[in-house]
């Protein structure tokens, strides 16, 4: 029993020996937790946790929100969220900037984004970006990251005419505004080959090691760190629980998210779902793990091409010591 519950059940025996009944004894702590983007597979192991009562059990009441306009991150360190999906790019950047978000779990454990166009615009290495048009959501790491592998691919950057499409599906934003853009592999990766389009892929990873970092991630603020290690410890008992058991039952999986989200393309999800099975744990002891030399790796990369602005601390991005054995 961890020192929260057990104050809590002192508290709970020392209230009813005085005859009071104003006061629950299984009250749930209330958190929310906010998404990086509209649900998806990604979020599957918090929505079993959800689902399958897991939070409650370690005595949370947990809301699960979409993120705002302004991503997820302002909400973190606004205290207006006590838990987060976000990403090593998104936490390496804002912590060179001051802000003091927290990795406590990497949700799978290689990064399989990369950057994808039909097939029949003839791009194949990051030099190919030139005279083309890519669609992605306004982000100065976005245009740094492309201009960074072009010069590495010996391309030029002004080349490449640069537009917002926020939210704008894949494939409507290909088919006739864009040419290129960043992807998911376990999401429209998997969508093209159910739709029978022919994309060509070009991986992060695959490009560049450094770049095989972990997107995306669970993350909280270092004031809660500081402030309720226990929370923490609750919360990712419950979320491991969670995504191994989405690891083994990926259909099952797949049914607690279109329960939340009917919208989504339901074969979609399944086929997700029975690729990111392999991906949450892959080779990693156990979900959730995350390794320094990551973390050192890729803050190394953005510092060689000039694109932190501040210090970072690798080994202050990130915790392990939360997650259960």
């Amino acid at each position: 029993m961890t020192i929260r519950l057990l104050k809590k059940s002192i508290l709970c025996l020392v209230i009813a020996a005085a005859g009071v009944s104003i006061f629950s004894c299984g009250t749930q702590e209330k958190i929310t937790v906010v998404l990086d983007w509209t649900i998806n597979t990604n979020h599957a192991g918090v929505y079993a946790a959800l689902e399958k009562g897991y939070f409650t059990d370690e005595g949370l009441d947990v809301s699960i929100i979409p993120p705002p306009a302004t991503g997820a991150a302002g909400l973190l360190l606004s205290s207006r969220a006590q838990f987060g999906f976000s990403y090593q790019e998104e936490i390496t950047m804002a912590r060179s900037q001051g802000h003091p978000l927290v990795a406590i779990a990497a949700v799978i454990q290689h990064n399989t984004s990369g950057f994808a166009s039909r097939k029949s615009s003839g791009i194949v290495s990051p030099h190919d970006f030139e005279g083309k048009r890519y669609g992605g959501w306004g982000s100065p790491l976005e245009e740094a990251m492309i201009r960074a592998l072009m010069e590495r691919d010996k391309g030029d950057f002004s080349r490449v005419k640069m537009l917002s499409i926020g939210s704008m599906d894949f494939f409507a934003a290909t088919e006739h505004s864009v040419d290129f853009a960043w992807i998911f592999k376990g999401w429209d990766g998997v969508a093209a080959k159910l739709k029978g389009i022919d994309i060509n892929f070009i991986s992060l990873s695959e490009i560049e090691p450094a770049l095989d970092y972990y997107t995306p991630v669970l993350a909280v603020t270092g004031g809660l760190v500081s402030s309720d290690p226990e929370l923490i410890q609750q919360f990712l008992r419950a979320a491991a629980k969670g995504y191994k058991w989405a690891a083994a039952n990926p259909e099952a999986a797949g049914e607690i998210l279109l329960h939340y989200a009917p919208e989504l393309d339901r074969e979609l999800v399944m086929a997700s779902q029975r690729f990111l099975s392999g991906q949450y744990t892959a080779d990693a002891p156990r979900w959730g793990e995350m390794k320094l030399d990551v973390w050192k790796n890729y803050a190394e990369w953005l510092e060689k091409y000039n694109l932190l602005s501040g210090e970072f601390t690798a080994e202050d991005a990130f915790t392990n010591e939360f997650l259960p054995e």
